[in-house]
């Protein structure tokens, strides 16, 4: 079967990270910052960064409701931090008017931005993973939590009692940085999941 081609969207935060996580998971990474590039993937993945920054930079370059069409049509898709919450379906806290976090509405969760605390409240930690036989280590910068999870979503890890990485159909969040310890086991997931969707027929 033919190497997956996943794009990284790259109009801000830690895509150079994902980049070589995923070259090193087994995957073909390109850059994601036009509608052209966005058209060619087979799955993407939404780095950390800004997330206000990141759905008005989505505005700007004419991706978001091409986004949204290409993930309600079952694109594959892995959002890390920010990209957790902007793949959710409703944002807490998203933001005052006119600089708000816009949901992708990608999977069944309500998310609060910022749940962990500001920069300085910032911390790493192992966490149990489900299907993983050893913890990862998280690392959690303005980190956000998962307040709802609805049905068909599956929960992978907690850390303080709080949900911290989901999973429904093609789509994965953590809300933690796996793409800056050197562990690629859930960048290893993620491909994993774009090859069975490539092999059952999905997008």
């Amino acid at each position: 079967m033919s190497t997956p081609k996943i794009g990284v969207l790259a109009l801000q935060g830690d895509a150079r990270e994902h980049l070589v996580a995923l070259r090193e998971s087994g995957a073909e990474p390109m850059t994601v910052r036009r509608r052209d590039e966005l058209d060619v993937v087979d799955a993407l993945v939404i780095p950390g960064g800004e997330s206000t920054t990141m759905s008005h930079l989505l505005l700007d370059f004419g991706l978001l409701e091409p986004l949204r069409a290409r993930l309600a049509d079952g694109l594959p898709a892995y959002g890390a931090c920010a990209g957790m919450i902007l793949l959710a379906t409703e944002i807490l806290d998203a933001g005052a008017n006119g600089r708000r976090a816009l949901p992708l509405r990608a999977i069944d969760i309500t998310v609060r931005r910022n749940a962990f605390g500001r920069q300085v409240d910032s911390f790493e930690g192992d966490i149990a993973f489900v299907g993983l036989d050893e913890p990862v280590h998280g690392v959690f910068i303005r980190a956000p939590w998962v307040e709802r999870a609805g049905q068909g979503v599956q929960v992978l890890a907690r850390a303080s009692g709080h949900i911290v990485a989901v999973r429904q159909a093609g789509v994965l969040a953590t809300a933690f940085h796996p793409e800056v310890t050197g562990d690629r086991r859930i960048h290893r997931l993620f491909v994993d999941m774009v090859r069975a969707r490539r092999l059952s027929g999905g997008s």
